[in-house]
Formats: structure tokens, C-alpha cells, sequence
């Protein structure tokens, strides 16, 4: 992840923060209002035209299996480097509703004491990038905001993911606002453009799985040296997605999340304990994991389960059952399923070991 290349002189200085969550704050009412973490929940962000010829704000739609409140979902990946993008650019306004936006705050921050020499000049050459077309090398200036090509695309700006702890890595995404016609990509040097990729990651990170219970025999109270059988109800097997999208004149793309479960292991909650299989992982045999007690079973080996070998001594053990899902994403432009770093939710049960070794089923 880069960090930002140009920016007036020293825009920060003066307060002006260029970012998606902080332009929005005066949004006028018929400009669908972004959030800071750019998600969206309801329709008022997804982006449209009305009488005036002024487009909505864009963010990131979430639907499927995914929480309902912009948080993280239940599901960690088993991959520790790897992570969701901490900000992205996205699109922002259409060209009229940005010079509003923009000289607006412009007017503001100029009008405030002290805003002389080195803050001032930032300032300046902020209004001269949008509206007399001062650029650099790589990033060119702009007539009068853009304002001729209003409809024809947007500006794009940086949004910060609000479930990225790190506050540099979050707010890294600090570039101006650019341009983009409509139909054409974002320029190259912009990296953290959003891509179908990053909403599969993002759809990943919302994600909200169904929890992990897993049935027992004997249910909460076991003996010791007696073979304890785990098993998952078949229901739990259907397969979850979760999908994001971005959809605004001139630039939609989706990425939908699929999650199927692929095993489960079980961490007895003490070392006086034997899983069985041996590592504790209880993987999917013709569709299930693990199988039910039946009566008649008491001196089988289950194929999933747990022998404790000694008692709890009247307190309880902490079972801990993680079920790892398989995921992988589609979406626009992917012609097949590409694979993500498989996921896993914990759900723990509390266990008592007795002493008596024989028990009526």
C-alpha cells in the first residue's frame, strides 16, 4: 500500500481532510448521503441521478449473509498476514454537487485567522488544482471542477475502513479527489482503487456464519474414559454467501463471498484428554461431519469425538469447537471461483467429567 503522492503543499496542516467520510458532512439532501466506512445498508447511497443532474454519493452495498450494523462479522481467517483493505477509493460526487462541496469548504478554511502564508498557500493551490488546472507530472488540474463533463463521470476519493484498527493504515488513502469518466477505470497509480477483489475481501470481513454447535453424547456431563461423540447437524452444511457491490453511473461491479464448511476440529479444553481423530480435526465424509449416537454404540469408537481421562473435579472444561469453512469469490469480470484463505468460527461448550466410568444410555 502507497501512500499519498500529492497533496497542496501541506493541505493536512489546515485541516482539510479530503477523504469521502468528511466531504459528506454538508452533503446537500438530494445527494445520497456516504458513510465514513463507506458501507450502506439502505439505498441512500447507491448512487443515481435526479431532476437536477446531480449524482448521489457512492458506497459499498452489502447484502446476503452479512451483519446488519457496518461491524466485522464472526469469521477469522485461518491466514494471519492476510487482511481486508484498510481504505479504498471509491466514487465520490458527480462533478456540479463536488465544486458545491468543495469551494465550499475551500471558502471556510480560507476564512478562518490565520490562514497566511505556508496554511494559506496549501489553500490556494488547492483552488487553482479544481478550478484554473494546476496539476504535477502525474496528476493534472481540472477546469472549473469538471463541471462540462457533469454526468459524464465522477470524482473518486478516498474511504476509510472503520474495522481496520491501525489509524495510519486506515486514513492512508489520502490522495486529492480525481476524476473518472464514466466506463473507464481509475488511473493506475491509484492502487487502492476499489476492485471486484476488495469487496470480495470486504464482503469476506462482513460476513456473519451460522454458529457452531456441536451435539454431544453424553450432552454436558461425561465419565471418564468414556468416549464422548461430537457430531454437527446437517443444516449447518448449506453453503453461506455474502455480497458487496458498488453500483453508480458508469461503474458497477459486485463480488459475492461463498463460504461451504469443510471441518471441524475440537480442543477438549484440557490435556487430560484424547481427540479422536488424534489432531482433533473431524473433517466432511459423505456430507457430514462426525455421526450421531445411536444406542448400542457405547463401546464404539466414534469417528469424532473426545475421551477425557480424568474428572473435572465438579468444575466445568471449556470445549472449544472450530469449524473451518472453505471460501472462495466471483464476481465481475472473474470468469470462475477464485479461492480466499479458508475461515473459522469458535463456539465453546462447558463440559463436566465424572468419575464413575459405566453409564445407561
Amino acid at each position: 500500500m502507497k501512500a499519498a503522492r500529492r497533496t497542496p503543499l501541506s493541505v493536512g496542516a489546515v485541516a482539510l481532510t479530503l477523504t469521502v467520510g468528511t466531504l459528506v458532512l454538508a452533503a446537500p439532501a438530494h445527494a445520497g448521503e456516504t458513510p465514513r466506512d463507506g458501507t450502506g445498508a439502505s439505498a441512500d447511497g447507491k448512487g443515481g441521478k435526479d431532476s437536477t443532474g446531480i449524482y448521489a454519493a457512492a458506497s459499498v452495498q452489502y447484502s446476503g449473509a452479512v451483519t446488519k450494523n457496518g461491524n466485522a462479522g464472526n469469521v477469522a481467517s485461518a491466514d494471519v498476514n492476510w487482511t481486508p483493505p484498510s481504505c479504498w477509493y471509491a466514487p465520490y460526487m458527480g462533478a456540479k454537487d463536488f465544486k458545491k462541496k468543495m469551494s465550499e469548504s475551500l471558502k471556510s478554511q480560507m476564512g478562518k485567522p490565520g490562514m497566511a502564508g505556508h496554511a494559506g498557500a496549501a489553500l490556494g493551490e488547492t483552488q487553482r488544482h479544481y478550478e484554473d488546472e494546476f496539476g504535477w507530472t502525474d496528476t493534472p488540474g481540472y477546469k472549473d471542477y469538471n463541471v462540462d463533463k457533469d454526468g459524464e463521470g465522477m470524482f473518486w476519493a478516498g474511504v476509510e475502513n472503520p474495522n481496520e484498527p491501525d489509524y495510519l493504515k486506515r486514513t492512508a488513502c489520502s490522495d486529492m479527489p480525481f476524476w473518472v469518466d464514466n466506463g473507464e477505470a481509475p488511473p493506475a497509480r491509484y492502487e487502492q482503487a476499489i476492485t471486484p477483489e476488495m469487496l470480495a475481501a470486504l464482503a469476506y470481513q462482513h460476513m456473519e456464519l451460522p454458529g457452531t454447535k456441536v451435539t454431544l453424547a453424553p450432552e454436558a456431563i461425561t465419565k471418564v474414559n468414556l468416549p464422548t461423540w461430537a457430531w454437527l447437524d446437517e443444516a449447518v452444511f448449506d453453503e453461506v454467501q455474502a455480497t458487496a457491490a458498488i453500483n453508480v453511473p458508469g461503474f458497477n461491479i459486485q463480488a459475492t463471498t461463498t463460504a461451504k464448511p469443510k471441518s471441524l476440529t475440537l480442543s477438549p479444553g484440557t490435556a487430560d484428554a484424547t481427540t479422536i481423530p488424534a489432531d482433533g480435526g473431524c473433517p466432511i465424509v459423505d456430507g457430514k461431519i462426525g455421526e450421531p449416537y445411536a444406542k448400542g454404540k457405547a463401546g464404539e469408537t466414534p469417528p469424532c469425538g473426545i475421551i477425557y481421562r480424568r474428572s473435572s473435579g465438579g468444575e466445568t472444561l471449556p470445549l472449544k469447537a472450530a469449524l473451518t469453512w472453505e471460501i472462495s469469490w466471483t464476481g465481475t469480470g472473474q470468469a470462475g471461483a477464485v479461492g480466499m484463505p479458508d475461515g473459522t468460527i469458535e463456539a465453546v461448550q462447558n463440559i463436566t467429567v465424572e468419575e464413575i466410568q459405566s453409564v445407561n444410555r
